[in-house]
C-alpha cells in the first residue's frame, strides 16, 4: 500500500461566532451579580466607558454596529475657573473658622490604627478550639498533639483520623494523645473532637450528667434500632417499658449530632430578583430590575478626540476607535440581554396566568419549546437566559427554570405539572395522622381520587426530591 501527498480545493460552509456574537451569548447566561462584575472589569479597562452624568453620550441599541469618527469641534483644554464670590461675610467666615477650641499638638508619631482589625469575620470552629487549649497553658507536646487533633477535624466537629495514626506522625504515646484527646472533648461546642456519632451523643449525655441511665444504654447498643423507629426491639432488649423509650428518645432528639455546624464559613447566599411581576388591578406588570446597575455610555471626550480637525496619531487613532467599538457592543449587548429577559417573562406570563393569581397547584405544564416558538427563538437562547435568573412574583421568588416542568396525564381533563403533583403530595404528608403515616401506595391512591394517576415509585422520586423521609421513619408515638 503507497502512500502520498495530494492537494485539493473544498468549498464548505461554516458557523463562525464573531468576538461580538461570543460576548452576546456570554451575557446572556450570566447571572445579575456576574453582569455587574463584568460590567465593573470592562469599566476598569476601557476608558471609553463612563457612567457618570456629566459629558456623556449614551448609546441606543438601534445604533449601528461599528462607531464611526464624526465631526466635531477641536479638542479644548480643560480648565478651572473658580471666582471667589464678593458678598462673602469675612467677619463670621473668621470667627467660625478660627473659633478657640481644643488644640491637640502631636510631637510623636503614632501608629497608625489598622482597620483590616474592624473586618466582620466569623471565628472558625479550629480557632476556636485553639483558643480554648491555649487557655490550659499546655507543654510543647501537648500543644503539638492538640493541633494535630484540631486540625484533623472535619467541618461537622468529628475526628477523621484515628489516635494511633497521631503517635505515629510524631512518636508520641498512645496514652498522652488520649489524654489531650479527652480534655478538647470536653471543649465548647459539647461533643466536638468524637470519632463517631455515637461517641459524640455520649460527650453531651456526660456533660448532662445523663451518662449511666437507660438513654446511655439505647446509644451504646441499640442505635441502628433508634434509626429505624423499632422500639419494640430495644423495649425488648432492655426489658423496659414503651414510654420509657419514648422519653429516651425525646432526649436524644435534642442533642446535636453535627457540633461544628454553628462554626460553618458557609456565607449565605441572598438571591436578587432579575424581573418583577406585579399584580396591578386585574393586570400583571413586569419590572427589570435595574438597580444599582450603571447607566454605560461612551465617554464624549474619546468619542469628539476623532474628529478630522484633531490631531492624533495613527496609533491612538486606532486604539480609541477600537475601544469605542467594543464599549458600543457591549452596551449594546446589555440592551439585547435586558429586551430577551423580558420577552421570556411576557411569554412565562401568558402560559402560567394562573400560577400568578392562584399559586403553585395551577401550575402548566411547558418546555422549552413552548417560549422558544412563542417569542421567534431558538430553544438554546431560552435556556441560556432563563438558567440563574430570578423572578419576584405574587407567590414567592422562582427561579425562571422553575416554570419549565414535564406533564402528568389525568385520566379526565388537562395535563398537570409534574411540580403541581410534588405541591400536592407534600400537603398530603403535611396532613396526615403523625401516629400513621401514609405510605407511597396511600399517597398514590389519594392522588386517583384527585384525578392524578401516578405509580408508587414516581410518589417515592417526588418524596425524596421534597427531602421527605418514608412513612416508617415519620411515624410519631
Amino acid at each position: 500500500m503507497a502512500l502520498e501527498l495530494r492537494q485539493q480545493l473544498k468549498l464548505s460552509q461554516q458557523l463562525i461566532m464573531t468576538p461580538q456574537l461570543q460576548m452576546a451569548i456570554k451575557l446572556l447566561q450570566m447571572s445579575r451579580l456576574e453582569l455587574m462584575d463584568t460590567i465593573q472589569q470592562e469599566m476598569e479597562e476601557n476608558p471609553a466607558l463612563d457612567d457618570s452624568v456629566e459629558a456623556q453620550e449614551e448609546i441606543s441599541p438601534e445604533e449601528p454596529a461599528a462607531v464611526e469618527a464624526t465631526d466635531s469641534n477641536k479638542t479644548q483644554e480643560v480648565t478651572i475657573d473658580e471666582k471667589i464670590p464678593e458678598d462673602i461675610d469675612w467677619s463670621n467666615y473668621i470667627d467660625e473658622y478660627n473659633s478657640p477650641g481644643k488644640i491637640n499638638f502631636e510631637t510623636e508619631k503614632k501608629e497608625q490604627t489598622s482597620f483590616e482589625s474592624f473586618i466582620a469575620r466569623r471565628e472558625s470552629l479550629h480557632e476556636h478550639l485553639l483558643w480554648q487549649f491555649m487557655m490550659t497553658s499546655p507543654s510543647e507536646e501537648e500543644e503539638t498533639i492538640g493541633s494535630l487533633i484540631i486540625g484533623n477535624l472535619n467541618r461537622d466537629g468529628y475526628l477523621e483520623i484515628s489516635v494511633e495514626e497521631i503517635s505515629s506522625s510524631g512518636n508520641y504515646s498512645p496514652g498522652k494523645v488520649d489524654q489531650v484527646l479527652s480534655l478538647l472533648q470536653t471543649f465548647d461546642p459539647i461533643g466536638v473532637c468524637a470519632r463517631n456519632l455515637g461517641e459524640c451523643l455520649l460527650i453531651q449525655l456526660k456533660q448532662l450528667e445523663l451518662d449511666h441511665t437507660i438513654v446511655a444504654e439505647i446509644i451504646n447498643g441499640h442505635l441502628h434500632h433508634l434509626e429505624n423507629k423499632n422500639y419494640k426491639a430495644i423495649c425488648k432488649a432492655l426489658k423496659i417499658d414503651l414510654n420509657e423509650v419514648i422519653s429516651a428518645v425525646k432526649i436524644i432528639q435534642g442533642l446535636e449530632p453535627k457540633p461544628g455546624r454553628q462554626f460553618s464559613d458557609d456565607d449565605p447566599i441572598y438571591i436578587v430578583p432579575d424581573i418583577y411581576v406585579y399584580k396591578m388591578d386585574d393586570d400583571f406588570v413586569i419590572v427589570l430590575n435595574n438597580d444599582g446597575m450603571p447607566r454605560l455610555r461612551i465617554n464624549s471626550f474619546y468619542k469628539t478626540s476623532l474628529g478630522r480637525d484633531a490631531q492624533v496619531s495613527n496609533t491612538a487613532r486606532d486604539y480609541i476607535q477600537d475601544k469605542l467599538k467594543s464599549a458600543a457592543w457591549l452596551i449594546r449587548s446589555i440592551h439585547q440581554r435586558q429586551k430577551t429577559i423580558y420577552k421570556v417573562m411576557e411569554s412565562i406570563l401568558r402560559f402560567q396566568k394562573d400560577f400568578f393569581e392562584k399559586g403553585i397547584s395551577h401550575l402548566k405544564p411547558m418546555v422549552l419549546k413552548d417560549v422558544a416558538m412563542d417569542i421567534g427563538m431558538h430553544e438554546s437562547t431560552i435556556s441560556r437566559v432563563t438558567t440563574n435568573k430570578y423572578a419576584f412574583t405574587p407567590q414567592g421568588i422562582f427561579e425562571l427554570k422553575y416554570f419549565f416542568n414535564s406533564s402528568i396525564n389525568r385520566m379526565h381533563g388537562e395535563a398537570v405539572a409534574s411540580a403541581s403533583v410534588m405541591d400536592k403530595i407534600r400537603h398530603i404528608i403535611e396532613n396526615e395522622n403523625p401516629k400513621k403515616p401514609y405510605s407511597d401506595n396511600k399517597i398514590a391512591e389519594i392522588l386517583k381520587e384527585s384525578n392524578i394517576v401516578i405509580a408508587r415509585r414516581t410518589v417515592a422520586k417526588y418524596r425524596e426530591m421534597l427531602r421527605v423521609l418514608p412513612s416508617n421513619k415519620r411515624k410519631k408515638f
